[in-house]
């Protein structure tokens, strides 16, 4: 069998590259199969300007990675079958861990296979290995699954039919199935916060929500985009783990990183020439993390049709390293307000309800 072939990937990236399995590989894989390749890896070497002070490879960037990958497999799969062009749209990420720290001089590897499709989305799982290319030792940072709709061409506020996979079990399309209806729910639960703004506060006090709490203004500009004008999904969580870590560092005063992200909703597309406000806030503090609530808002300031909007939402988790690398105890967030105090506790349940989540997974099997 030939070896698969070695290609750049998009515009703008020329040190990035793809490389994309064949159908016969693909089919080899205990995931569904398609005529098209269901598997590929972009692989990349990590740069100064793409970490902080300390040499830790930035959230956002290994975000941004992993939204490409899905991109291109998601968008591929989309157009395998004659019928309306379209280009797959960011619609949500599940919770996302950061396993491991990646620093400068490594290399991501970040393969993307899609699991999973309904009748207008597809079901991206993606995984992030770190290679020291000196010693060759090569380990997982990150597991995230994506899920993306097919807009068309056209008219990008249609969506269109995603063309079915074969799975080699029966019990994969039943699992992805549930998958899918527990993240439609999930979605729909996350739109109750769409009227929730972030307002600054005179003078606030060390450890309070007000104290720490950051906007971005961003205008959007062509390379922000895909090609038929709106915000790559990747660019925008760039963006949101950029404000969390402002967030964080403010907070803590020291160096720090990201740990996980909750899920990522996508609520509506941004056009290209929109401004949009990146605000993010801490919610939650235990003895080690932090947890920061990011909210994206779209300001179409030349269409004076259409107001602003809720374009994205996110909880960040980070926590404080020392200059060895060792974790910090974290300031303890000092809530002030009624909502303030109520965001507390609803963080504290979702800390409290993930710790309990691992302190099952570690524990060995009878």
């Amino acid at each position: 069998m030939a070896p698969p072939g070695l290609i750049h990937s998009a515009p703008g990236l020329p040190d990035t590259c793809v490389l994309f399995q064949s159908f016969a590989d693909a089919a080899s894989m205990s995931g569904p199969a398609a005529e098209t390749p269901s598997a590929i890896q972009i692989c990349r070497i990590m740069r100064p300007d793409d970490a902080n002070v300390a040499g830790n490879v930035h959230g956002g960037t290994i975000l941004k990675m992993i939204e490409e990958a899905g991109a291109i497999i998601s968008t591929r799969h989309c157009n395998s079958q004659n019928g309306e062009r379209c280009v797959a749209a960011l619609a949500r990420v599940e919770r996302t861990d950061f396993l491991s720290p990646m620093c400068i001089g490594e290399v991501a590897h970040v393969s993307a296979e899609i699991t999973y499709t309904s009748k207008h989305s597809v079901e991206v799982q993606v995984n992030v290995m770190s290679e020291n290319i000196l010693t060759g030792t090569k380990k997982l940072t990150n597991k995230a699954t994506l899920w993306y709709v097919p807009l068309s061409l056209k008219n990008v506020d249609k969506v269109l039919e995603v063309p079915p996979v074969v799975y080699s079990r029966q019990e994969q399309e039943e699992e992805g199935r549930k998958r899918y209806e527990a993240q439609k729910l999930e979605r729909m639960e996350t739109k109750w916060r769409n009227g929730d703004i972030v307002q600054p506060v005179p003078n606030p006090e060390p450890n309070t929500v007000s104290y720490s709490q950051s906007s971005l203004i961003h205008l959007v500009g062509p390379s922000d985009c895909t090609l038929h004008g709106f915000v790559h999904g990747g660019v925008t969580m760039k963006l949101m783990d950029e404000v969390a870590g402002i967030v964080a560092a403010r907070h803590c005063k020291t160096n720090i990183v990201t740990a996980s992200v909750d899920a990522i909703n996508f609520h509506d597309k941004i056009r290209k020439g929109y401004v949009i406000t990146i605000s993010g806030r801490m919610t939650f503090t235990s003895n080690k993390s932090m947890e920061i609530e990011v909210l994206v808002d779209a300001d179409p300031v030349v269409d004076n049709s259409q107001k602003r909007y809720r374009a994205a939402s996110a909880f960040f988790t980070y926590v404080s390293l020392s200059q060895e690398g060792k974790s910090l105890p974290v300031p303890q967030l000092v809530p002030e307000t009624e909502d303030e105090k109520k965001r507390f506790e609803e963080g504290k349940g979702r800390y409290l309800q993930m710790k309990a989540k691992r302190q099952g997974q570690a524990e060995p099997q009878p």
